[in-house]
């Protein structure tokens, strides 16, 4: 099997256990600002819902994501349709995620605090050029509706 598939077999099978779990809420960010979370994606081809438990960090309200995988779907997904939902502690979330990967600047919208927007552009940008990509999700002010990413 080469590499590429065998890493993404490997994550297919990890995310099938682990992902039911946090999205309950197991190991979500409660006493500390850093845990997993569930992210909903919709297929940039095919419409289909993909969910994927991520590793996160909670900044002024939103949700910040990353992955060092460069084939990592969820990021090409998010970008394409970045209307998302997300799993916080068992608690779900509807959301709007901005992207940052290697050659493409944050864009990032007046709702955005200045402490998420300079985590961005200083911080996260600079790991981007080693192959990085982030999400920044800012959760929308009304509850989630079913069927909704």
């Amino acid at each position: 099997m080469d590499p590429a598939g065998f890493e993404r077999d490997f994550f297919r099978a990890l995310n099938a256990f682990v992902e039911p779990a946090v999205r309950a809420g197991l190991g979500g960010p409660c006493l500390v600002p850093v845990g997993l979370v569930g992210l909903e994606t919709a297929g940039r081809r095919s419409g289909r819902l993909y969910r994927t438990p991520l590793l996160a960090s909670l900044v002024d309200g939103c949700i910040i994501v990353g992955t060092f995988r460069p084939r990592s779907n969820w990021v090409r997904n998010a970008e394409a349709a970045p209307a998302v939902r997300c799993w916080l502690n068992g608690r779900e979330l509807c959301g709007r995620a901005h992207v940052l990967r290697p050659g493409r600047q944050p864009e990032l919208p007046e709702t955005v605090s200045q402490l998420v927007r300079a985590i961005a552009e200083n911080l996260l940008t600079r790991y981007t050029a080693f192959g990085w990509s982030f999400a920044i999700i800012e959760p929308d002010a009304e509850e989630p509706t079913a069927g909704a990413a």
